[in-house]
């Protein structure tokens, strides 16, 4: 029997990569990632080739997945990736992660670079717990919503989205949390240009307004 590894790869750097992963990623017979194109670069640039690459993602999934499952069955050992990061973590791979746990594979975790943690290790004050609250609505008025349900629960809130929607979410924190709540907004971490923002939703708005980048925020 076959076995599933679950790769984290670099965010943006991509040194950010263990001696681990990298054996792993070339001695493995599949390297599953997200779309095809983006998993080929991501190898190339770490220098690896692999075997065989086969994307899995939230349109295929689930038929995906029991192909893959019946492979490892057979012997293969197969390790999963995402675009960036750790995999599973708001990118898809549970249901192959279902399956392969309900055939008796063994699912071994590689450990790795992680947008969230990346974050947290930045703050500049103690942290004990805080709510990931990951992507939101994509509608204004649904994703207000939510950002007042969450405020409800009085803790730290870790946010993402996608590079285009950063202005338009620290609006919608403004209107919600108000003006004056406390932010730390990490933009393309590891990457060139770096940049790690603290200060209040106001301030930070004024900084970034109509900025895109990749981010992560921790509404204080």
């Amino acid at each position: 029997m076959g076995q599933l590894y679950i790769v984290a790869t670099p965010i943006g750097n991509p040194e950010d990569i263990t001696l681990r992963a990298i054996r792993i990623l070339g001695e493995a017979d599949v390297v599953i990632c997200e779309e095809r194109r983006q998993g080929s670069t991501l190898l190339k640039k770490l220098g690896i080739t692999p075997r065989q690459l086969i994307s899995l993602n939230e349109h295929n999934e689930t038929e995906q997945a029991a192909t893959l499952v019946q492979r490892m069955l057979l012997g293969e050992s197969m390790a999963l990736i995402s675009d960036a990061g750790t995999p599973v973590f708001a990118d898809p791979g549970a249901e192959l992660i279902r399956q392969a746990v309900e055939m008796g594979i063994t699912v071994t975790t590689v450990p790795g670079a992680s947008s969230l943690m990346a974050l947290l290790s930045l703050l500049d004050t103690k942290l004990e717990r805080f709510v990931y609250v990951g992507f939101l609505s994509r509608s204004p008025q649904e994703r207000r919503q939510e950002l007042q349900r969450f405020l409800r629960l009085n803790l730290p809130l870790v946010i993402m989205d996608t590079p285009y929607r950063l202005s338009s979410l620290l609006e919608d924190i403004e209107k919600t949390a108000g003006k004056n709540r406390r932010l730390t907004l990490g933009l393309n971490l590891t990457q060139p240009g770096e940049q790690v923002v603290r200060g209040t939703v106001a301030e930070i708005r004024r900084m970034v307004q109509g900025r895109k980048a990749e981010f992560i925020l921790l509404l204080h």
